[in-house]
């Protein structure tokens, strides 16, 4: 919902410059529309553009590697966690409650982050629950207190805690890297750019359907690109979302 706000409060802002540009265009004496005004003002807009270009193509690019990593890393900690399971298994009975304890965090997790009974997307997903979870640090500890009578339990239980640990370490990984946004000073200055960008499209611009029209095709361009930007910059809720086949595909395997 925060980045169709952002991405609305865009398009008003830059398609309202655009007016505003229109409007001016009337009211501006002879020479101020001079030739040589002309050309200053279209030097002046091409750097503006060229800025605002630059600015846009790194954060669309900084955001999709955000949304990359992320779909990454629940890749990887499904594979971690069906290989914890089985390294359990492998252990013996003794490990039952441990793989149960896994699995039901593992469905807890997939609950809040795709939950269920949610059809579309979720508005604003808080990963409080998520970063407080005493959840892996129980199964550590849990796995620590296994009593391994055979030298193969120890080499499996030496495994366990290692793949154990390297969750941990996933686990802190993805919620840094969900705190990581697009810094609002940014966003500020770059809609101020795109603001005094459509003012100049309108300055010399006879009001006319195909202008007006043209124009507002551009705001929602750059508002769309916006809107690409927060998204992607949130990749565990919204309207684009990292998916969750490989989450549900290790369900299927774990504890079973």
């Amino acid at each position: 919902m925060r980045s169709l706000i952002v991405a609305g409060i865009t398009f008003c802002c830059v398609f309202s410059c655009a007016l505003l540009g229109l409007l001016l265009s009337k009211r501006l004496p002879e020479h101020h529309l001079a030739n040589d005004s002309k050309e200053t003002v279209k030097l002046a807009a091409s750097l503006v553009a060229t800025m605002v270009a630059i600015v846009l193509g790194m954060l669309v690019s900084s955001a999709k590697s955000s949304f990359d990593e992320m779909s990454s890393g629940i890749t990887q900690i499904s594979a971690k966690s069906i290989e914890l399971d089985q390294v359990l298994a492998q252990y013996g009975p003794e490990s039952k409650e441990i793989r149960d304890t896994l699995r039901s965090t593992m469905v807890s997790v997939a609950r809040t982050i795709w939950p269920e009974d949610v059809i579309g997307h979720v508005d604003h997903l808080d990963l409080g629950a998520i970063e407080h979870s005493s959840a892996a640090a129980k199964l550590l500890i849990a796995m620590r207190k296994l009593d391994p009578q055979t030298d193969l339990q120890r080499q499996l239980k030496a495994q366990a805690l290692q793949i154990g640990s390297e969750l941990t370490n996933l686990r802190w990984i993805m919620i840094e890297q969900w705190h990581r946004g697009v810094p609002w000073a940014v966003l500020v200055v770059l809609g101020s750019w795109m603001a005094l960008l459509f003012i100049s499209f309108g300055l010399f611009a006879r009001p006319n359907a195909t202008v007006i029209t043209a124009l507002s095709v551009s705001a929602l361009a750059v508002s769309g690109a916006v809107f690409l930007i927060m998204e992607l910059n949130s990749p565990l809720s919204g309207l684009i979302k990292v998916a969750g086949d490989p989450f549900f595909k290790a369900l299927d395997f774990i504890g079973k």
